[in-house]
């Protein structure tokens, strides 16, 4: 007995989405990771880049937007918030941790084209 009510107590904590949050916008770019020289460095919004956050950079999003990205050749996701600029190399979309690259595939192509869905914007203060 006592074990269903810590089961039935724990449930509630854990979140899981029934269905993918549908995008505010979606494109299509290409995306790298920041090596590791990035790490404990800070990030244009002044947080410490960490590799193994789900943070990424881009160019003009809001700092904070949440956007799920898609590896278009494997299918593999993740879904990261903004917390830098970049990525500086020509023809890139956005930079992503280590963490999202090994989860999405990236870390030996290197470069690959993805999906970029926005999910959702910062709440305005």
């Amino acid at each position: 007995m006592l074990v269903r009510i810590v089961t039935a107590m724990e449930a509630p904590l854990v979140a899981h989405l029934s269905a993918p949050a549908k995008p505010i916008k979606a494109w299509v770019g290409n995306a790298s990771w920041y090596g590791p020289e990035f790490n404990g460095r800070k990030t244009a919004n002044g947080e410490r880049f960490d590799s193994e956050s789900l943070t990424a950079a881009h160019p003009n999003l809001p700092f904070g937007s949440i956007v799920r990205i898609v590896n278009r050749r494997t299918g593999q996701f993740e879904v990261v918030r903004i917390n830098d600029r970049g990525p500086y190399q020509e023809g890139r979309e956005i930079d992503v941790s280590y963490r999202v690259a090994r989860k999405i595939g990236l870390i030996h192509s290197g470069v690959s084209q993805v999906r970029l869905e926005l999910i959702q914007l910062p709440q305005r203060r």
